[in-house]
């Protein structure tokens, strides 16, 4: 199958970006979440999520999987399955880092807003303001770009691109452009969603070129710093911080190793590494705005339909499932998905290291299904058919 980023269950892929070494006016900076003690469920409660987490690994044929789940009044639950490399049979661990694929989008998109909140760009500017050369570039603004209403063909479906990662190339934005733009604009911004990393490739371009720094420098220092996280990552090139797990991907039919491929190819819509409690304290921030001012961060929540997943609408680079707030993530070798649901102020981490599907869904998702369905009845996390071309 063509190697291509997915909208994996919901969305896909993330990455990070920021301006300012502190806090916006008005955002509160943020506490690393971990540090605070949590009971844990109850052992009847945990058997029926260990029994309901192996059946899904075993349905899914995941090599491994770390599950982290916080929900108060319930308990907390922090448990691995599988092995982090198949040749050795080294079992998954709760510390190792992950690249959370499309989860960068979530941090990304906060940069940009910190610049909406310093007054250093408006979401209603166009993208041609910034970055010349781009299909309804004077039409398609800031805004649609964020909440994936823009119209751009989606690079990460285009043939050549499949060819060119198949063959190990390391891309530089403007040729991830190149193979969107030659297929011009597939809809009026703002005439319904469509997931494209090519929006995401954009707003990296527009954060770099309004603080005059690296999106590496933006994101890991605006964002990961305020925000407390201590093992997140924006990489400069394929550099994987161990400990790690191997990752697998699937290529014509066949499971390969990906663990080392470079992730110049998702850049701004996808190349950060984390780990489990680093998400965990992340879902939080994210979803209550701790870097953002109040404003802004209603801006960022007001969601519109995804239309074809029931009770799910995406906002500014975050969706909202059936009351779970947050993002996925999904590139060759692994998956995640990191969310928080205001509600009952619980947050579900699942990490996984493969993102070879089953049966046309994501395995995260399917995670996330069996979690929640035993945890948080009223607000499951739904499984969904994927019909958006996979990385493979």
């Amino acid at each position: 199958m063509p190697v291509r980023l997915r909208l994996a269950a919901l969305a896909a892929t993330a990455a990070a970006v920021l301006i300012a070494p502190t806090a916006p006016t008005g955002a509160v900076g943020a506490v690393h979440v971990e540090d605070t003690p949590f009971p844990p469920l109850t052992p009847a409660v945990a058997a029926e999520l260990d029994a309901a987490i192996q059946r899904t690994l075993r349905e899914t044929r995941v090599p491994g999987v770390v599950v982290g789940l916080w929900a108060p009044g319930k308990g907390s639950y922090v448990k691995t399955f599988g092995v982090a490399d198949k040749a050795t049979s080294a079992p998954m661990k709760t510390d190792l880092n992950f690249r959370i694929g499309s989860e960068t989008k979530t941090f990304t998109v906060t940069a940009l807003l910190q610049l909406v909140d310093q007054h250093k760009l408006s979401l209603d500017d166009p993208i041609g303001k910034y970055v010349s050369g781009v299909p309804n570039g004077d039409r398609i603004t800031l805004r649609e770009l964020a909440g994936m209403r823009s119209g751009l063909y989606n690079y990460s479906e285009d043939p050549d691109f499949d060819k060119a990662l198949l063959a190990g190339q390391v891309f530089t934005p403007q040729q991830l452009l190149d193979y969107s733009f030659k297929h011009g604009v597939q809809f009026a911004p703002d005439a319904k969603f469509d997931y494209s990393n090519t929006n995401l490739i954009l707003l990296g371009l527009v954060i770099e070129k309004v603080t005059g720094r690296s999106i590496q420098q933006v994101v890991n220092d605006d964002v990961v710093k305020p925000a407390g996280l201590r093992r997140t990552l924006f990489p400069t090139g394929a550099e994987y911080p161990d400990p790690h797990p191997q990752g697998y991907t699937e290529v014509s039919d066949k499971i390969v190793n990906a663990t080392d491929w470079n992730p110049s190819w998702a850049w701004a819509a996808g190349a950060v590494i984390s780990d489990l409690q680093d998400l965990r304290s992340w879902a939080k921030t994210l979803a209550t705005g701790t870097l953002l001012t109040p404003a802004t961060q209603a801006e960022r929540l007001k969601t519109k339909p995804i239309g074809e997943i029931p009770g799910a609408g995406y906002g500014l680079g975050v969706f909202d499932v059936q009351g779970w707030i947050g993002h996925n993530g999904s590139l060759p070798g692994y998956e995640s998905l990191t969310v928080y649901l205001p509600e009952e102020q619980a947050t579900m981490v699942v990490l996984l290291n493969t993102d070879a599907l089953v049966d046309g869904q994501e395995p995260s998702t399917l995670f996330g299904e069996a979690i929640t369905d035993i945890v948080t009845p009223d607000h499951v996390y739904p499984g969904h058919k994927v019909t958006a071309p996979r990385p493979s």
